[in-house]
């Protein structure tokens, strides 16, 4: 036999139906939904639960901006998960939002970041532990956090020291989205050059952000990439507020200037970063977690019990 042959790939004869296959997946990851972990991290007062209401398109966190000058502060002196189930045409998204203290608040900001790394490395020794167990769930509930928007102050200057070590700690163990808060306190021209010095103090600290290179990746994926890259760090503006420009609702604020329609991308660059978490990257942030984040973390706990074994004999 000829090794054209060989290599020939067979013709089916008649209609057999494995391609069906995808759907069958389909079908049974619609009747299980979708699990998506997002965590926030910033400073207190940037807007962080109003923006990710904003994304979703629902009330998920109450905000804890104040509406009354005699109000007292509020913050967030602990981290909260947040769980919530929402349904957009048939597929169910199981949404956990992890809200986390604001960092650089106190007087001494020593090892502010520790508590926030410490759970984010919680939740994979947690997967681990039902993972590694005898008789484990046929479908381990992922608590595993799939994405951290961190939140940047728009001082239009650069990042702040602290900003840069919690970034460093933050992408060794999460898949990190920066974005500029309340973009709209800035002018178009500070916060091009805003953006263009924080690129520059993120390549000089060497912070790998995501999305990460991949040999995977088709010619389409790294150039889809390379404008999210070059998007990066995303200047947002978040509002739960509809109002109403030529005759449409819209979501945005309203100043004595104008309007900020937090969906225009002539306005700010809301709407890529939502295209981006939840129409082009959500599973593959998922995956990420899984592939890198948590299988760095599991072959360095298998290899500490390994070594911790091999002394104890």
């Amino acid at each position: 036999m000829s090794l054209q042959a060989e290599s020939s790939q067979p013709v089916l004869q008649s209609y057999v139906g494995f391609d069906s296959i995808t759907s069958q997946i389909e079908k049974k990851l619609l009747k299980r939904g979708f699990q998506f972990n997002v965590m926030v991290v910033g400073q207190s007062g940037l807007g962080k639960s109003t923006l990710i209401n904003t994304i979703f398109a629902s009330h998920l966190i109450d905000s804890k901006g104040r509406t009354q000058p005699d109000e007292p502060t509020r913050q967030t002196v602990e981290i909260h998960s947040f769980t919530e189930e929402i349904i957009e045409r048939g597929v169910k998204l199981r949404l956990n939002i992890v809200d986390t203290p604001g960092y650089g608040d106190q007087v001494n900001n020593e090892n502010c970041w520790e508590p926030i790394v410490k759970y984010i490395k919680d939740q994979h020794s947690s997967f681990l532990r039902k993972e590694l167990t005898a008789k484990r769930d046929r479908f381990i509930q992922d608590t595993r956090i799939h994405c951290c928007l961190f939140f940047i102050s728009p001082t239009g200057h650069s990042l702040k020291p602290i900003d840069i070590v919690v970034l460093k700690k933050l992408t060794e163990v999460v898949n990190v989205v920066p974005v500029i808060a309340k973009s709209d306190s800035l002018t178009i021209e500070e916060r091009i050059a805003f953006k263009h010095r924080i690129k520059e103090e993120m390549a000089f600290h060497n912070i790998k952000l995501y999305p990460y290179a991949s040999d995977e990746d088709d010619e389409q994926d790294q150039k889809l990439n390379e404008s999210i890259q070059d998007l990066i760090p995303f200047a947002v503006v978040g509002s739960e507020k509809t109002i109403i420009v030529d005759g449409k609702t819209v979501r945005g604020r309203q100043n004595r200037w104008g309007v900020i329609n937090v969906e225009n991308e002539n306005h700010c660059e809301f709407i890529h970063l939502r295209n981006f978490l939840t129409r082009t990257h959500l599973q593959d942030l998922i995956e990420t977690t899984a592939m890198i984040h948590y299988e760095t973390f599991r072959s360095k706990q298998l290899l500490a019990l390994k070594e911790n074994g091999q002394q104890q004999q």
